[in-house]
């Protein structure tokens, strides 16, 4: 598959998960939609810009399913969290209930709100190694109290590349009356995902990392009982002069100049992963990784955060490392190796994280776990 590719043949490239990656045939469809705005922008932009939008999410909808109108496009998750922080109205005594394995990103958007508002952010700790979902579910049931206005929790968790059990957690705290925010960035492409089963309020997800569409791809979705929601920026989606069916829709989606290209690339996107039997390769790429994690935990004298199974396990998975310098430890791989990887710091831990796609190979791993011998024997970056 690396031939579909325009990454640099001269990188490892294990590092998927951060950004995506995207196949030519899809880039080469990013770059028709911005030739056609570029030809006569306001052509596109005024009057086929929101039939372009409602084809794609409409495509969407089809591959994760869920209502159309219950979807928006944004350009990456972080936008979306903000949107429905904002838009919940906390106030002083109320509390939102997340863990301890969030995204940063997130966790400061909670963090200022929470701070605005005077509501407080409850992080429950989550043990690892996680031994069984039971476990992990009545663990972060404890920070539960009558006080609990929503819960907030990965679908895959970034620094630890774990995914939870967001449909038992979300179901268990509708029974609570609880309001379900679920962030998917990791989920669509990777894993399968079904909104309209899901008892998620709130989903957000990327396009652009395992989907593979341009850069600035994401998506909201947000159960019809909450919509509308106030936007981030107010434009002409306020009091428009050309209303419609959804509120929701014409707050969030116009927002005035921007370039929607890259939204306009999922359904080329699908188009290509059913092309070439993407779930049979995403099967694959999980393979390569559980079967090649128990050398890497040997070698680095770590434990796995989880069983490893594909319960918990996808495309990616972490390795807790002890060094003194990840951020060294990350450019030294780069610069001398050639393999791009994320050593990432989450609170007081630090991890190191491969992720696979359908073009890499076991060569790709071998290639790390050879650079990562050496840097333990010749050097103080890397501890064991």
């Amino acid at each position: 598959m690396k031939e579909h590719f325009l990454l640099d043949p001269n990188i490892t490239y294990l590092n998927f998960a951060s950004f995506g990656a995207c196949p030519k045939i899809i880039f080469d469809d990013y770059q028709k939609w911005q030739l056609e705005l570029e030809r006569e922008p306001v052509q596109f932009i005024a009057n086929k810009s929101l039939h372009y939008l409602k084809q794609s999410r409409r495509a969407l909808a089809e591959y994760i399913g869920g209502d159309a109108d219950d979807l928006v496009y944004v350009t990456n998750p972080s936008y979306a969290v903000n949107i429905i922080a904002k838009g919940l109205n906390l106030k002083p005594n109320n509390e939102i209930l997340t863990t301890n394995l969030e995204y940063g990103a997130c966790d400061k958007t909670w963090d200022y709100y929470g701070e605005k508002t005077h509501a407080k952010i409850v992080r429950q700790t989550i043990s690892l190694p996680i031994t069984s979902k039971e476990k992990l579910i009545e663990e972060f049931f404890k920070g539960l109290t009558s006080n609990t206005k929503a819960i907030f929790v990965s679908h895959i968790t970034s620094s630890t590349a774990l995914i939870l059990p967001v449909n038992e957690i979300c179901e268990l705290a509708k029974t609570k009356g609880l309001i379900t925010i679920v962030d998917g960035a990791h989920v669509p492409g990777h894993i399968p995902l079904n909104l309209a089963e899901l008892k998620a309020d709130f989903y957000t997800g990327a396009c652009h990392k395992w989907m593979m569409t341009a850069k600035g791809s994401s998506f909201l979705y947000i159960r019809k009982e909450f919509q509308p929601l106030d936007p981030l920026v107010v434009s002409w989606g306020y009091q428009s002069a050309h209303p419609s069916h959804s509120t929701f829709l014409v707050y969030l989606q116009m927002q005035g100049t921007r370039d929607l290209s890259a939204f306009l690339t999922i359904p080329k996107a699908i188009e290509f992963m059913k092309e070439h039997n993407w779930i049979e390769k995403s099967n694959a790429c999980k393979e390569l990784v559980i079967n090649n994690a128990h050398r890497f935990f040997e070698l680095l004298n770590t434990k796995p955060l989880s069983p490893l199974t594909k319960e918990f396990i996808g495309q990616m998975i972490s390795f807790s490392i002890k060094t003194d310098s990840p951020e060294t430890l990350q450019k030294h791989l780069f610069e001398k190796y050639k393999i791009e990887i994320p050593v990432m710091r989450h609170n007081q831990h630090i991890f190191l994280r491969y992720s696979v796609n359908a073009f890499n190979t076991q060569t790709d791993l071998d290639n790390l776990y050879v650079a990562l011998q050496e840097i333990i024997v010749t050097t103080d970056l890397l501890k064991v």
